[in-house]
């Protein structure tokens, strides 16, 4: 039966690869996706293509796969497609048919969520700017200009995919597609107008004869044949609005996102694992995780507003490309444990049975006689030993175990064989050879960017206060508010005893005040709430007076309803206070003059070549609106290089000519919130539950692809809008540096060990270690301990009992070896002498 069972699985694997070379069937039923006639249970992973580099796409493919995905989810961008209205971009990074190729080269399958609303925390939701502008439009609504607009981009999209015979009916590897986007959440807003708007999407998108599904989530009246789906921290409870379709999960969220002056969120891997293992517990058959590999909003794509250029999203795969381990690693093992019950599972519903407060059984148990298992303790504290088919099982808070043949524990979610890699970020030589222990900066040139107006000739006067957005059509973060003004000695804001300040209402994102050239003072919203208001102190003098003030974004809001009309810039009133009599004075209807942008931008700093820059006669630091220049070597090797903006501001970075994105070490995450290096996994998971880094820069490093650097000649161009020292900017990669592994003689054994043999062979629990590259050995041991240790990767310390021969047992067997398994029991490293204490062995190494 086992023999059996697992051919069944090499067979389904196999039938997937070739399915991608040959037109198949796609279709569903009640249970699942039935793709060439078979249902399936299928694991999924979210990697969006313009969040990293072409030449890293094969690599984030294959690791993806490695890790037992099953399929590549993405979303399209419709602002990077179609920034003009008509004229369209398909490189580089916006390559979205090469993605796809490489996907299908790797033997995966593709859900392609087209949207065109995407939300992603990307700028406009995904929306290109454009939109807003044209007459009589309203946005994701039953409007027909926006219909219009909508069936245009999604035509564009399925007949490039057509064309490159890339949905499964044609032999690609595209099995399902998206429409809208969690329209659900926020449908009642739009009244009347939101239910015939969805009804008419799902036909638009179903008349474009892909030959596949298509699906809406969070949309619970999504017409059929539309697939309605979940998105969230847990779905194991959705059911769908018919029984004819199957139960799918779009957005299981691996972690979150992170904001600028927040601590940043991390989801801990045992609760990832809890919540895939009840979905699939409760005939869930498809689940995507989002994000499996979250990325980089490079240049000016992050959204929110206040959303970071990091987009790690504590995914799977870390920003860089490495993998985030144990839970890369824990989650693999998760889906080899599913595709062990796969056959059972497509072959009935789960039978749920109470076990005792908390606890229940689900059993899958097919006619033919298959049979899998899942036991599950939902209690947040207290651990369980219960009684199935009149064997005892013991069940942590807050887990599930499988039993793929209803009988032996293959798999538990909250018991982690798979081995912790910290990685870190390592100042670098450059490929110059230089001896110095970072990356050699050569000498810096600037440009100071002008206060107020300078690109006369662009400059508009308008009386009042314009709404930025629809000023400045997003070609540029900036806009320039200035006024003029006279005053005579005998004016009222000059008397003795006024304490002026210019009070600003009503602004956002983000602003800098200059009263007569000099910066008088800045503000800033937050991710939670992006307007604010401030107060300016004011240094007055007889004659002409000029106030500058620079507002500006920090990405465009993405989500909500009606998103698209949210405003930035100074919404007002602009008042004069605290003048001696305790009049104020409304200086928002003068006559104010605009500038959309800087000159900075005007002349195309960021490329480098401009011939604008000084040498001389002293590198100014520490000013404000400061454009900087330099040239670097790349970092020796080959591992992922990252900038590091200590002692600047805030701005903006690019390297040789490609936007690395928004840096703001300046903006700090609060010292008193809720940090801590471990999380407690039991009970529900939320966005503020486990965090990291109070106290510090929510970002401090930064992304630069290798694919963008050369060799040597490589040129930094930064814009300093809040005053730094560039000379204190470094560059680092991004390493792998201790592995661990921490196993408990209760642990069921790795699953790479389970064979055919699986029913009848006694099996031991084993850590495995096993270095992160196959060129490294394990080179020294800098923690043994076979007893009750304590602390976690990095940080372990022996309890009050521990084995002495455990350590020559593991330097014997470990040793000058890529990899090695050890059997964790008494017999192999000796007694620890800790009584009834269930005993563990964890171990700390390095590889080189």
């Amino acid at each position: 039966m086992a023999g059996s069972r697992t051919a069944a699985v090499v067979f389904l694997l196999l039938a997937a690869s070739a399915s991608l070379c040959t037109a198949v069937s796609v279709d569903y039923d009640g249970r699942a996706l039935v793709i060439d006639g078979k249902r399936r249970v299928l694991v999924s992973g979210s990697i969006h293509y313009p969040r990293s580099t072409p030449d890293m796409w094969p690599d984030l493919i294959k690791k993806s796969k490695d890790g037992g995905l099953d399929i590549i989810e993405t979303y399209v961008f419709w602002d990077m497609h179609e920034p003009v209205r008509g004229q369209y971009d398909f490189t580089e990074r916006k390559d979205l048919v090469k993605f796809v190729k490489l996907v299908a080269e790797a033997g995966l399958y593709l859900h392609l969520r087209i949207g065109p609303y995407v939300c992603a925390e990307w700028n406009y939701g995904g929306f290109p700017l454009w939109l807003h502008f044209l007459p009589g439009i309203q946005l994701r609504t039953d409007n027909d200009v926006y219909k219009a607009e909508m069936q245009r981009f999604t035509a564009k999209i399925v007949g490039m995919m057509k064309q490159n015979n890339l949905y499964a009916s044609q032999g690609g590897p595209i099995v399902l597609s998206q429409i809208e986007n969690e329209y659900g959440n926020i449908d009642w807003q739009y009244g009347s107008s939101a239910k015939p708007y969805i009804d008419w999407a799902a036909q638009m998108a179903t008349s474009m004869n892909t030959g596949v599904p298509w699906v809406m989530c969070q949309q619970n009246n999504a017409p059929d044949p539309m697939i309605n789906t979940c998105n969230g921290f847990y779905c194991d409870q959705f059911t769908p609005n018919s029984p004819s379709k199957p139960k799918f999960w779009t957005e299981l969220w691996s972690g979150w996102f992170s904001a600028w002056g927040n601590p940043v969120p991390y989801r801990p891997v045992e609760d990832v694992a809890f919540a895939a293992a009840r979905f699939y517990q409760n005939n869930g058959t498809l689940l995507n995780y989002y994000m499996y590999h979250g990325g980089t909003n490079f240049a000016r794509t992050s959204g929110g507003p206040f959303i970071t250029t990091s987009y790690d999203y504590d995914s799977p795969i870390d920003e860089y490309g490495l993998l985030r381990q144990p839970k890369w690693g824990h989650l693999k093992d998760l889906h080899k444990a599913i595709k062990l019950c796969e056959e059972a599972m497509v072959s009935t519903v789960g039978n749920t049975t109470s076990l005792g407060q908390n606890l229940e059984v689900t059993v899958y148990r097919a006619e033919s006689g298959e049979c899998a298992a899942f036991l599950a303790n939902f209690d947040w504290q207290l651990d369980a030993t219960v009684t199935f088919n009149g064997n005892s099982y013991d069940l942590p808070a807050w887990s599930v175990s499988i039993l793929p043949d209803c009988k032996n524990v293959v798999y538990n979610t909250a018991k982690v064989n798979a081995i912790t890699a910290l990685t870190k970020f390592v100042p670098q030589t450059s490929q110059s050879g230089s001896n110095s222990s970072v990356v050699s900066l050569s000498s810096w040139s600037w440009f100071k960017e002008p206060v107020g107006i300078s690109l006369n000739n662009e400059a508009f006067v308008l009386p009042g206060l314009v709404e930025q957005i629809n000023t400045t059509a997003d070609k540029s973060d900036f806009l320039w508010y200035s006024l003029s003004i006279d005053l005579n000695a005998n004016d009222p804001l000059l008397k003795e005893g006024s304490q002026i300040l210019l009070h600003l209402d009503s602004v956002g994102h983000g602003l800098y005040a200059f009263v007569n050239g000099d910066l008088a003072g800045n503000g800033k919203g937050s991710s939670s709430n992006n307007k604010f208001s401030m107060d300016v102190p004011m240094n007055l003098e007889p004659g002409n007076n000029t106030i500058d003030l620079l507002c500006l974004t920090v990405g465009l809001s993405n989500y909500g309803a009606f998103f698209d009309t949210y405003t930035a810039g100074i919404g007002g009133p602009v008042q004069f206070k605290g003048l001696a009599n305790g009049s104020t004075i409304d200086l928002s209807p003068q006559q104010w003059t605009y500038q959309v942008g800087l000159k900075g931008e005007q002349l195309g700093l960021s490329n480098g070549v401009s011939g604008q820059w000084d040498s001389q006669p002293a590198l100014p630091k520490n000013t404000p609106l400061t454009w900087y220049k330099t040239t670097f070597s790349a970092p020796a090797g080959n591992s992922p290089v990252a900038i590091d903006f200590t002692g600047m501001g805030k701005g903006h970075a690019w390297v040789n000519g490609h936007g690395i994105g928004r840096y703001w070490p300046a903006n700090v995450a609060p010292s008193n919130g809720n940090c801590a290096d471990t999380c407690n996994y039991r009970g529900s998971y939320s966005n503020n539950k486990c965090l990291k880094g109070c106290g510090k820069p929510t970002q401090q490093q930064y992304h630069v692809p290798r694919s963008w650097l050369k060799p040597t000649g490589n040129t930094l161009v930064v814009l300093e809008e809040i005053g730094g020292d560039p000379t204190m900017i470094s560059f680092a990669t991004r390493e792998l540096g201790l592995i661990c592994g921490k196993v408990s003689e209760n642990y069921p054994a790795p699953l790479d060990l389970w064979d055919s043999n699986y029913l009848t062979r006694v099996t031991k629990p084993t850590l495995l270690l096993e270095c992160p590259s196959p060129s490294q050995v394990i080179k020294s041991l800098q923690f043994v301990s076979f007893g009750n240790p304590h602390g976690g990767c990095g940080g372990y310390t022996h309890g009050r009992c521990r084995s002495k021969r455990a350590r020559r047992v593991i330097h014997r067997a470990c040793t000058g070896k890529t990899k090695c398994s050890i059997d964790v029991t008494v017999e192999n490293l000796g007694d620890p002498n800790c009584g009834n204490v269930t005993k563990s062995l964890a171990v700390e190494a390095f590889c080189g």
